[in-house]
């Protein structure tokens, strides 16, 4: 398996991209909302309130994505500091490297991925 540093590391990385991808996604919100302020409180009726609701419904959606992606990081690396980083939840076996390469956070094997 691969080095604990390296692993943390990946971790590091994939946490700050979330952070700064939740940063981001905060101030579209944020304009969004501000934006909406600016406009007829109508939904139906104003052509804008439609287009605006929507932004702000799949700003939100990413939101909650990224909020789920980094506490799967956090899980990630609870794992690596109790030593159970790489062992496959479902099987028990060892997670491969080029997974945990590819995804730093999986929890699962690629066989037990795909089975589900």
């Amino acid at each position: 398996m691969e080095g604990v540093q390296q692993a943390r590391q990946r971790l590091e990385h994939a946490r700050a991209e979330a952070l700064g991808r939740l940063a981001n996604l905060t101030g579209d919100y944020d304009a969004v909302v501000a934006a909406s302020r600016d406009t007829n409180a109508d939904d139906e009726h104003d052509p804008e309130g439609a287009t605006i609701a929507f932004e702000r419904s799949q700003i939100g959606a990413l939101v909650r994505d990224t909020r789920a992606q980094l506490a799967e990081i956090d899980a990630a690396v609870r794992r690596l500091d109790d030593s159970t980083y790489g062992v496959c939840e479902r099987c028990r076996g060892e997670i491969g490297e080029g997974r945990l390469e590819a995804r730093p956070m999986a929890r699962t094997c690629i066989g037990c991925a795909s089975a589900r």
